[in-house]
């Protein structure tokens, strides 16, 4: 059974920092590309970031790039999203999700990232 566990989220103040992580289970991880994705209160799903399976490749959306470095460890089949810089506009739910075939197959429960003073 494929399974996606997002942790790390939290409530932190403007300007502060978060490593949210994804540990992956029940299929080959260093073979899948992956992505952030995230949803704000009230709103519609917005893509955040992709690495691709060996890690290479990465890719940020506009909203993040700068302040957000996607990363995985293979190994230990865990994907990574560091945030820094943190925005109240930031304020989401984030999801890992694997990505097959040009679509998104399997997301994780998502985890709570509130940036607040």
């Amino acid at each position: 059974e494929v399974q996606l566990v997002e942790s790390g989220g939290g409530l932190v103040q403007p300007g502060g920092s978060l490593r949210l992580s994804c540990a992956a289970s029940g299929f080959t991880f260093s073979s899948y590309d992956m992505s952030w994705v995230r949803q704000a209160p009230g709103k519609g799903l917005e893509w955040v970031s992709y690495i691709n399976r060996g890690g290479g490749s990465t890719v940020y959306a506009d909203s993040v790039k700068g302040r957000s470095t996607i990363s995985r460890d293979n190994a230990k089949n865990t994907v990574f999203l560091q945030m820094n810089s943190l925005k109240p506009e930031d304020t989401a739910v984030y999801y890992c999700v694997r990505y097959n075939h040009y679509r998104y197959d399997y997301w994780g429960q998502g985890t709570q990232v509130t940036v607040s003073s």
